[in-house]
């Protein structure tokens, strides 16, 4: 069952901590089948409900889940093993179009903006108890979503677009709830689920979002929440279409206990239209980034919602960091008022490699993704040759395996560093590390 791994201590914590510490270390292979509680806490001299308080943790924290009588199992993929760790090393000389990274060249001098935030901070320091949303950004951010067309609610702040979702899904979800996601989908989010000892219902994406019949089966299985990227898809590139939107609207309408959480971390560099599924049940929420259009490290993200989810995720926010920084808010007001970044610019550079990396391919009979955002998604039958082989002409791509649960092997390529001139030679060189890849599904 356990090889040879001992599962040691006398407290529900200490056990816990001996069954996280095997997972670790890899003693405890992924799968691994732990004891019956009975009898675990008999090996252990202690009582069952110590040892199914450690279960509770474990289950809690994203490390085993549980299948009634089948017993406990460490999870395929703990939470104390990111995605992240599937990373392909670039070696030197090589090319790194795995990472995700916008264009620097597509990024503004935040200087300035920086400048100028200290300045007016300089004017009237934060205190304690001040408003945690700078009243102008507010102003904008709602003027930015009404003309998008999101619901009204109340705007609040995050330190970026996991940190929103997080919070977003504990303000509603228990432990063992299940979370209708993309698959593929963001690694981030394929990882904080199990984290919060939620369950993960894959539902399949095509280059117009979730698949309506994907979305419905995990509904009608239980899911209680519904997280979905509202365009420059990662890793696909999928953007939810006006039709896609109305039949997902539809579907929504007839379970309004769901609670459905658009990212929209594509804004600012993508010229498709925003299409919200807020609104439709009775809990919702909206985050908007600010990573991909003004650099990673500027950790801010708007958040919108129903009274009583923005509410939770901003009361619960005020007993850890409180509020996302005041310097960093005059920063982003400048570069909004300013206007440091053209949208249609950021989203023409963007647009004209992933376009002519698609073409290019599909030229070489090998089907690929990419409808918006900075991505291209390459169905593959083999994903760890493709990568290796990509690897030794050069080119560092992203293997599949960071983004799928259930779904098809796949590369994905970022196109922000690659040149419009160098991508007939990245087309050559993925047509020969893939063969040709069949249909338009990703499931």
């Amino acid at each position: 069952m356990l090889g040879e791994y001992t599962i040691v201590g006398s407290r529900a914590s200490e056990i816990a901590a001996s069954v996280e510490a095997g997972v670790g270390s890899g003693e405890l292979a992924p799968g691994a089948l732990l004891p019956p509680m009975r009898e675990l806490a008999a090996a252990l001299g202690v009582n069952p409900n110590t040892v199914a308080a450690a279960y509770r943790t474990l289950r809690e924290r994203g490390v085993i889940e549980t299948d009634g009588r089948r017993g406990s199992r460490v999870r395929a993929r703990p939470a104390s093993a990111p995605r992240d760790g599937l990373r392909v090393a670039v070696p030197p000389g090589g090319r790194d179009v795995a990472s995700g990274n916008p264009d620097p060249a597509v990024l503004p001098d935040l200087s300035g903006a920086l400048a100028a935030a200290a300045r007016r901070y300089a004017q009237a320091p934060t205190r304690y108890g001040d408003d945690p949303v700078v009243p102008e950004l507010a102003r904008l951010a709602r003027a930015g979503l009404d003309a998008d067309g999101v619901p009204a609610g109340p705007v609040g702040l995050t330190s970026g677009a996991l940190d929103a979702i997080e919070r977003v899904l504990s303000a509603h979800l228990r432990p063992g709830d299940a979370v209708a996601v993309e698959d593929p989908g963001w690694g981030s989010v394929l990882d904080l689920v199990p984290a919060l000892g939620l369950r993960i219902a894959p539902v399949a994406v095509d280059d117009e979002g979730p698949v309506p019949e994907a979305v419905e089966r995990a509904l009608a299985e239980g899911a209680r929440a519904l997280v979905v990227t509202a365009r420059a898809q990662n890793p696909t590139g999928a953007a939810v279409s006006a039709a896609r939107a109305a039949a997902l609207r539809e579907l929504l309408a007839r379970h309004p206990h769901v609670l459905v959480v658009d990212d929209d971390h594509g804004h600012g560099i993508v010229d498709l239209p925003l299409e919200s599924l807020g609104g439709v049940t009775r809990h919702w929420a909206l985050v908007r980034s600010t990573a991909k259009a003004y650099g990673p490290d500027l950790r801010l993200a708007v958040l919108t919602g129903d009274a009583v989810t923005v509410n939770r995720v901003l009361g619960r926010q005020r007993l850890g960091p409180g509020w996302v920084s005041r310097l960093l808010q005059y920063a982003v007001v400048e570069l909004w008022t300013t206007g440091a970044v053209d949208g249609a610019a950021a989203a023409r550079a963007y647009g004209e490699r992933r376009d002519a990396l698609v073409a290019a391919l599909r030229e070489r009979g090998v089907a690929a993704h990419g409808r918006s955002g900075m991505n291209v998604w390459v169905p593959v039958s083999d994903e760890t040759g493709a990568v290796t082989r990509l690897l030794a002409a050069g080119w560092a791509v992203a293997p599949g395996a960071r983004f799928r649960v259930d779904s098809g092997p796949g590369v994905r390529i970022t196109v922000s560093p690659v040149a419009p001139a160098e991508i007939p030679a990245l087309a050559d060189e993925v047509a020969r590390a893939v063969r040709p890849a069949r249909g338009v599904r990703y499931d």
